[in-house]
């Protein structure tokens, strides 16, 4: 997909964001959830698929919070052509995700996002 007039690619959004309070207190307190050692994981059927990240100061620092939220996008991003289409989901980053070390952390993060998507049947079956 390329803009007309700048011949980049044009940036393409994988899952639109839950920004507000009200969205993720809706997804907390209607949703499915499960959870793991890493996170917490709310599901709500909804109009479109969103993604929300909720990360404490619990986890660690700014930088290791940010790197965590940059790292949960990423996963959620490569496996979203098998997600549900329809669902608000929000992820709760638990405090040992801060503990880990940084060698192998994104395929640890990785393979407990996904345990939890097919926990909550949020993955489509090919």
């Amino acid at each position: 997909m390329y803009c007309l007039h700048n011949k980049k690619p044009a940036k393409r959004a994988f899952m639109q964001s839950i920004k507000k309070t009200k969205s993720f207190k809706l997804v907390y307190n209607g949703g499915r959830q499960a959870v793991n050692p890493y996170f917490v994981m709310y599901a709500l059927s909804g109009d479109t698929t969103r993604l929300g990240i909720s990360c404490s100061k619990k986890v660690g620092n700014a930088v290791t919070r940010n790197r965590i939220r940059r790292l949960v996008k990423e996963s959620c991003r490569l496996r979203a052509a098998k997600v549900v289409d329809g669902y608000d989901i929000v992820i709760v980053v638990r405090h040992a995700v801060g503990t880990l070390p940084r060698e192998g952390l994104f395929q640890k993060l990785d393979k407990s996002l996904e345990s939890l998507f097919g926990k909550l049947k949020l993955l489509r079956e090919n």
